[in-house]
């Protein structure tokens, strides 16, 4: 009998070899991990800033203990080389260990002014965690960049869904089960995961969540606000985009060679700051280098990396 369920494969970039295989998440399941996190965040957010500090800390500890594990799996189902894991992985950790040790100064009550017409009343903001956040990350950086949303969301009280773009459904999940393994007496709905696609992401939009982070492209982040907009649902979205590079007139241009095109290789030509274009001063010619291959640095005339 043949399995109903849809099931998300994840292969390695260079051969094409299975990495993992899950579920996908429809609605349901979604709803699901929403209310299972809402249960958990009445646990997190009473636990106060020094015990979420303690907990981040034993995540980041775990983290880096698991270390060559994680590379192996972001180097399979990615495809960057191992240096470049490792520098995501300690950007990582960076974020985490900084949003665990300064979320109490950062979000702490303070007075302000409560302005000439009510001179005679006391005015404070507080922050109060907004109770459940979703996540949905990009596969270009699968730990750095969703982390960039979870770790702060985490440390300032928040339970946190979240959907590991379905390129990269492995490194997600074992970024969620790291947190859970170091901190073995938390809910399972501090930090979850859900899989899927484009129709997951936006039952995580409809799910009830209190806020939504988004990274990826421009055109599903116009899906993502559209949708979110339906339950007036805050969002935050980092759109990708690339930009032309310009070379000024006065510039060296044998210098002005190498760097860039050395730039677009990381990532499989994918990282925030591939340029996709130059502009050249009149002096070049037609406003395009007639010498520049279209491959890396390096690379011969067949290389597709950074394309």
């Amino acid at each position: 009998m043949t399995d109903p369920t849809p099931r998300l494969r994840s292969t390695d970039p260079a051969d094409g070899g299975l990495v993992a295989e899950f579920d996908v998440d429809g609605p349901e399941q979604v709803a699901a991990a929403v209310a299972r996190a809402r249960e958990a965040s009445t646990w997190w957010a009473g636990l106060g800033f020094a015990d979420r500090e303690r907990r981040l800390l034993r995540w980041a500890a775990h983290l880096t203990r698991h270390a060559e594990e994680i590379t192996a799996l972001v180097r399979a189902e990615n495809g960057k080389p191992r240096d470049d894991v490792f520098l995501e992985l300690t950007l990582t950790l960076e974020h985490i260990r900084w949003a665990a040790r300064h979320a109490r100064s950062v979000l702490r009550p303070r007075s302000v002014s409560p302005g000439a017409l009510m001179a005679n009343h006391a005015a404070r903001v507080e922050q109060r965690p907004l109770g459940v956040v979703g996540v949905i990350g990009p596969w270009n950086y699968p730990l750095f960049t969703p982390n960039g949303s979870i770790a702060y969301a985490l440390a300032a009280g928040n339970a946190v869904v979240f959907k590991p773009s379905e390129h990269t459904p492995a490194v997600g999940r074992w970024y969620v089960e790291a947190f859970a393994a170091a901190n073995p007496d938390a809910p399972a709905g501090v930090l979850s995961a859900v899989q899927g696609g484009g129709e997951t992401g936006a039952a995580l939009c409809r799910a009830g969540v209190d806020k939504l982070a988004f990274t990826g492209s421009t055109a599903t982040g116009k899906k993502i606000m559209a949708t979110c907009a339906e339950t007036l649902t805050p969002v935050l979205v980092e759109c990708g985009g690339k930009d032309a590079l310009i070379v000024a007139a006065d510039a060296d241009l044998t210098a002005a060679r190498t760097p860039p095109r050395g730039a677009r290789c990381p990532t499989a030509g994918r990282p925030a700051w591939a340029w996709s274009g130059s502009t050249w001063s009149a002096r070049c010619g037609s406003g395009s280098s007639p010498s520049w291959s279209t491959g890396c640095a390096g690379c011969g005339p067949g290389c597709t990396t950074g394309r």
